[in-house]
């Protein structure tokens, strides 16, 4: 396999990039990992956990909230190391293998969370939990890969593509879960009116529970390519001596940090924004379900409203991120994110901004209530904002960190990513278990785009 030298630039060598066919197949990783996150945290399994594994959607919402937490605090601390080995050894789809091979397995294991069996919810936790790991971390390798495939000029557009191209993959198998497998309990149909494939029980929730093994399949499949076609770095040196020196570089790279300013101002912000946004798309289905009372069906519609624009957002701020940079592409987007977060909170089943509006009917077709309609919205908003934010801000690190260390700088932003990412579930988890107001939980977001806003005005691009 054709492998690339990755100090071509800093020796004055003209570089040279792989083929089209390899940075489509790079892209394809987006494609085979979104439905991760788009079926199990966000739109299908998350929600279905809450209220129908889980005694009753706040308990439901708190218990999520813990192991996503216990997720990121594993990511936040292997991230840096594991990239550092891999900076050192040389080689990234040896990592992504492993680490997808994790997310395969624990994803096939949510097919057990039957409805209201609550014996099985620790079993379940700690699936989703070791899925969480093995995606992020596939992700944290695979994003290593890109300052290889393109010049720097492109990466901005090579990165929203991957991202457009990754909610197009979420939207795909959401309309596939929603349209052919998930019905019901009620009618026995799917969205489109027909009954679920291969005999899934409606009243088990086969469908709804048929999220992990598809996203297991899924990935399989569309993650081949990758494997095939886009050439990998060279072997440098043995895991154990990589080992070594990886660590001893870490140890140099976090040290420097107080000298490079902006690279330090631009991960704390990443990691407090991402902290957010994350706790924003992991709760976001939960939160639908409790304060309009919708379903399987209902939340997935959403979510492909929210990928299309979200797939929208990421394919026009990969053209602005070239054109005007990647720092005010994430001011932009951070801006949308804390304005439509501080709208959501003023929207409620049968109220829009302090107005009083009609309730959601039963039997009523799909969004007919004004609060609803004005959550689609909002909801949208979010999704247009949330790509371009993830999609330029690793552009932004590739701008700022040295070259030949870049496995090791994406493990550091994948830990600045994730160092907190339990701080946002957990509050969320701790207020809403306190309070017992799903609204009193998600209103702790504000607070943290806005401090993620005022660190990136310290960021020079």
């Amino acid at each position: 396999m054709t492998t690339i030298a990755p100090d071509a630039r800093m020796a004055g060598v003209a570089r040279t990039y792989p083929p089209r066919a390899a940075v489509v197949s790079w892209i394809f990783f987006d494609w085979a990992a979104q439905p991760y996150f788009t079926l199990i945290t966000t739109f299908v399994f998350a929600p279905y956990f809450a209220t129908a594994i889980a005694p009753n959607p706040a308990a439901g919402q708190s218990l999520w909230g813990f192991a996503m937490a216990a997720a990121g605090l594993a990511i936040a601390l292997l991230s840096p190391v594991l990239g550092a080995i891999a900076d050192a050894s040389g080689r990234r789809k040896p990592w992504i293998a492993g680490f997808g091979t994790v997310l395969v397995l624990a994803s096939c294991t949510l097919w057990i969370g039957k409805p209201g069996n609550h014996a099985v919810i620790p079993l379940v936790l700690t699936a989703v939990a070791l899925a969480s790991v093995g995606a992020e971390f596939a992700t944290l390798f695979n994003n290593a890969m890109m300052p290889t495939l393109v010049p720097p000029e492109r990466i901005g557009r090579l990165s929203g593509t991957g991202w457009a191209t990754g909610y197009i993959g979420g939207i795909v198998s959401l309309i596939i879960v929603l349209g052919l497998l998930a019905a019901n309990p009620e009618t026995g149909r799917t969205l489109l009116g027909v009954t679920p494939l291969f005999g899934l029980d409606p009243l088990t929730r086969q469908g709804d529970r048929a999220a992990g093994p598809l996203t297991a399949l899924w990935f399989i499949i569309f993650v081949t390519p990758m494997f095939l076609f886009t050439p990998d770095y060279p072997a440098k040196r043995p895991l154990g001596e990589a080992l070594r020196e990886g660590l001893s570089e870490l140890k140099q790279s976090i040290n420097s940090l107080p000298r490079q300013k902006s690279l330090a101002a631009f991960l704390l912000a990443n990691m407090i924004y991402t902290d957010g946004l994350v706790s924003l798309f992991a709760f976001g289905g939960i939160y639908a379900a409790g304060t309009f009372g919708w379903h399987t069906i209902q939340i997935g519609t959403f979510g492909i409203m929210l990928a299309i624009a979200g797939a929208l957002g990421a394919w026009f701020g990969g053209k602005l991120d070239d054109r005007l940079g990647p720092k005010r592409v994430i001011a932009g987007s951070l801006l949308v994110l804390l304005l439509s977060v501080a709208a959501i909170l003023l929207v409620d089943k049968d109220s829009v901004l302090f107005v009083k509006t009609a309730p959601p009917q039963a039997g009523a077709a799909l969004f007919s209530s004004t609060a609803e309609r004005a959550y689609l919205v909002l909801g949208c908003l979010i999704g247009a904002a949330g790509g371009p934010l993830q999609a330029a801000s690793r552009t932004l690190l590739i701008h700022l960190a040295p070259k030949d260390r870049i496995a090791q700088y994406f493990g550091l932003f994948a830990l600045t990513g994730k160092v907190t990412s339990f701080i946002g579930p957990l509050l969320i988890g701790l207020v809403t278990a306190l309070t017992a107001s799903q609204k009193a939980g998600m209103a702790v977001l504000v607070v943290f785009f806005v401090a993620g806003l005022g660190l990136l005005m310290r960021v020079r691009d």
